[in-house]
């Protein structure tokens, strides 16, 4: 009796134990599915994704700053950065190559601290801004980006207004998000031309910017709407700065926030031409005006002079006529092409021989020089150069209708 009443009683613990256990099992597994989520969401939110901005440096190829996409899991440990300026400048005729737009970039990637170490050596600041990405975009982004790296696919053709290693940067990020990116409309209206914006960044570097101006033409002077100007590393920051994306759920911060990971430090003046383009003309004027006023006494052409002159002239008007079939959109219609031309090599023989008629056409090219000068903003100290060579138009023509002079040239 007693032990049956023991079995009952066992029996009847059991029935009140059994949906009890029954709840502890399956709260148990509900709190390991929770906790498998609730990782795999912290998995998933590990991942940040941004763009960094680096300032500019001395170097020429430096000067207008950096961009490039980092790529951070805390929980795999990965830390990439993401680099669309890569080129090989030992490649022959790299310079040659850039001037016709036939320089290629490519993709390049390294661990994050080598690149932060580089920049940190060179004193040049390094802002990031981590992006408002979802998960999914972020996952999209990556993958493009390793896709993008494939060797047959890391390659493309550089272009330094359209297609750069910021445009690059940019257009990857668009791409990734669902819904469009929207910038703030320029509310003051300001709507620089391209080599505005170029001379802002090499105002202390006269002869990189005289470089630059002496190539663009009278595209680069047109101005530029939002979205172009951000072809320039700087601008780009400071569009992702004020940027939302929309998209069905409404709109968000493009950035989420900016950190300063490598600050700036005092960067070395870089030793250039102790002489401006602006006094090297100048100097130019001054021997020719000096060099006039010889001949005038002498009433004798200086031929020397002339050949000199017209030789140097014909060659960098060899290298402004060839920049008319570049790549690059902007350094076709460059009207400077009417003071530097080919067309005094043409005449360099008969110059020599004491003709006029080159002179006649030269006065016509360097008065509508001038002109043009309306619709281009010239290299600093052409319009000097132009001077220059003016003057001697000027004493051949004046020799040329006063029969007292000595036309022919002769040796001095």
């Amino acid at each position: 009796m007693e032990k049956r009443k023991y079995f009952c009683t066992v029996k009847h613990r059991a029935d009140i134990l059994k949906p009890l256990l029954s709840a502890i099992i399956a709260l148990t597994i509900g709190c390991q599915i929770q906790a498998k989520a609730i990782g795999d969401g912290n998995r998933s939110d590990s991942v940040e994704v941004s763009l960094l901005t680096c300032s500019p440096h001395t170097e020429v190829y430096s000067l207008y700053g950096h961009t490039a996409i980092r790529y951070r899991n805390a929980a795999t440990g990965e830390d990439w950065a993401f680099n669309y300026g890569v080129f090989n400048f030992r490649k022959p005729f790299f310079a040659l190559r850039f001037a016709f737009g036939l320089t290629d970039y490519e993709l390049g990637v390294i661990p994050y601290k080598y690149f932060e170490e580089e920049y940190r050596k060179t004193g040049r600041q390094v802002t990031e801004q981590v992006l408002n990405m979802t998960s999914d975009e972020k996952r999209r982004l990556y993958d493009a980006l390793r896709t993008n790296y494939l060797p047959e696919n890391r390659v493309y053709r550089y272009n330094y207004f359209y297609d750069n290693c910021t445009t690059r940067a940019r257009d990857m990020i668009e791409q990734s998000i669902s819904g469009t990116v929207e910038y703030p409309y320029n509310k003051d209206g300001a709507m620089p031309t391209y080599r505005e914006m170029i001379h802002a960044k090499t105002k202390n570097h006269h002869w990189a910017a005289f470089g630059n101006d002496l190539c663009l033409g009278v595209k680069a002077d047109m101005n530029t709407d939002y979205r172009q100007q951000q072809f320039l590393p700087g601008n780009l920051m400071r569009a992702f700065e004020k940027a939302v994306i929309a998209d069905g759920n409404g709109t968000r911060p493009l950035v989420k926030e900016t950190n300063v990971l490598v600050k700036s430090a005092p960067q070395p003046v870089s030793s250039s031409f102790p002489l401006t383009p602006t006094q090297c003309a100048c100097l130019l004027l001054v021997a020719s005006i000096a060099i006039a006023f010889i001949e005038y006494r002498k009433k004798k052409i200086i031929k020397t002079w002339d050949a000199l002159l017209l030789i140097v002239d014909g060659l960098a008007g060899i290298v402004i006529l060839a920049l008319f079939f570049s790549e690059h959109p902007t350094t076709s219609t460059n009207l400077q092409i009417l003071l530097l031309n080919p067309l005094p090599l043409c005449f360099l023989y008969s110059v020599l021989k004491g003709k006029i008629l080159f002179w006649n056409i030269f006065t016509a090219l360097i008065i509508l020089f001038f002109v043009c000068g309306i619709f281009q903003d010239y290299a600093e100290g052409m319009e000097i150069l132009a001077l220059s060579l003016l003057t001697r138009c000027g004493i051949h023509l004046y020799f040329s209708h006063n029969t007292k002079f000595q036309i022919t040239p002769k040796n001095v």
